[in-house]
């Protein structure tokens, strides 16, 4: 089979190795991919959000499938588009990404459908939204733009002063455009955070490896919330125990519940889950693998993912032996210096050999370019170092060893992905 995978970061570089290791693919290209990921695909200057440029080059290159990785064009209904001229897609159509680019219908979802979330009110006027923060003094409050936003989109305000502050700048001075004209504030849930990336054809899901991602720009989880500075997986507070509880809770009825609303989930649907005192509840869904989430979970996937993504599209995932490896696979991200906010680009990279010239590791382009037989830093979050482990302090100990060798000017990384994992264990 001939691939295309839409997008262009460290998820798209795992999906492409993973499915590099089906017997039945045969060609794979990537749109706009990256430096790492050219070569092991052939990539194209097609923007992931280009609808008809991603159509027409499909039909040019005679695909046989497209996998639609980013939320972007799944919420803008790229699925939709491929399927319309009949190539087999991999993704949810418009309808059910809308889980995703909603947050205003994901919280009315569970709240129909009695999905453990957080309680909840919606306002897309300020001064109202201030009233309530005034009228339940209650802090932390969580405050959530509804659309898409880079998955920068949530502040978690400690007093008045930074909700009102929040809420001013979301919803009157447009800080995520259209997507923070309305916007949800939460209660403040506490426990440790697990994230649940899981296959699902709307009529069979199938929970991923757990995962825990850590997504402060700094260490001890301080500085800005950031697209994820790190992975560890399996998440050691996920326990079998949880897992049930997650299947019949949340996982099933959130299948059932999109059915039931005529919007069939079939793709990458992912629980972005907090294990309360009260038990599991739901903090977001994403309709996509997550970034840095898929680079620890992919390497442990003991199957074919391209007969996965075929069984998905024709609706027979429940025939498909899905394993997982034992072990760990840990994740620490290197980023530009001044991410997430400035930073600069085009800077050399060395070091730069594929497996991080360590054993068990591998490097997972997110913002690269390879030019003149050279790297160079081309975004914010510029690698994942990914190891595997029989540990989880082995699978750390070769991560960080791979990004000691590994170097370009102002790299940030935090030294202490698996910290908190670590701490589970013991």
């Amino acid at each position: 089979m001939k691939i295309l995978v839409v997008g262009g970061g460290g998820r798209e570089h795992a999906i492409i190795m993973k499915l590099a290791e089906s017997p039945k693919v045969e060609k794979l290209y990537c749109t706009p991919g990256n430096g790492g990921i050219s070569r092991y695909a052939e990539c194209f200057d097609v923007s992931a959000t280009d609808i008809e440029g991603v159509v027409a080059l499909a039909k040019k290159l005679e695909v046989d499938m497209v996998a639609v990785a980013p939320d972007d064009p799944l919420v803008m209904g790229m699925v939709d588009a491929l399927n319309a001229e009949g190539i087999m897609t991999f993704g949810p159509c418009k309808s059910a990404a809308i889980i995703e680019g909603s947050k205003v219908f994901s919280k009315e979802l569970m709240k129909k459908y009695n999905i453990p979330t957080a309680f909840y009110e919606v306002f897309s006027d300020s001064e109202a939204a201030i009233a309530y923060l005034k009228k339940q003094n209650s802090y932390p409050a969580v405050i959530k733009a509804d659309g898409l936003a880079l998955g920068k989109g949530v502040i978690i305000a400690q007093n008045e002063e930074e909700a009102v502050e929040a809420v001013k700048s979301m919803i009157d001075g447009k800080q995520f455009g259209e997507s923070s004209s309305t916007v949800v504030i939460e209660e403040f849930l506490t426990g440790p955070e697990v994230s649940v990336l899981s296959f699902t054809d709307g009529k069979t899901v199938v929970p991923m490896i757990s995962s825990m991602d850590h997504k402060r720009a700094y260490d001890n989880d301080e500085g800005l919330n950031t697209g994820g500075m790190g992975t560890v997986a399996p998440n050691p507070h996920y326990t079998g125990e949880i897992a049930k509880e997650c299947m019949e809770k949340i996982f099933i009825p959130t299948m059932n519940a999109m059915n039931s609303e005529g919007r069939t989930f079939k793709g990458c649907l992912y629980f972005g889950l907090m294990i309360t005192p009260k038990g599991p509840k739901v903090i977001e869904y994403n309709c996509r693998f997550g970034d840095p989430e898929t680079q620890v979970v992919l390497p442990l996937l003991d199957a074919d993912l391209c007969e996965i993504f075929e069984a998905i599209y024709n609706g027979t995932l429940a025939d498909v032996d899905i394993k997982w490896k034992k072990g760990y696979c840990t994740c620490v991200v290197m980023a530009s210096g001044g991410y997430p906010q400035s930073y600069p680009k085009g800077l050399e990279m060395s070091g730069m050999d594929d497996k991080g010239q360590v054993e068990g590791a591998f490097v997972y382009h997110a913002g690269t370019k390879y030019d003149d037989g050279k790297f160079f830093t081309n975004g914010g979050r510029v690698i994942g170092v990914t190891a595997t482990g029989e540990t989880l302090p082995e699978a750390l100990e070769r991560s960080y060893k791979a990004v000691e060798k590994i170097s370009f000017d102002k790299a940030h990384y935090r030294r202490d992905i698996g910290k908190r994992a670590m701490e589970a264990l013991n």
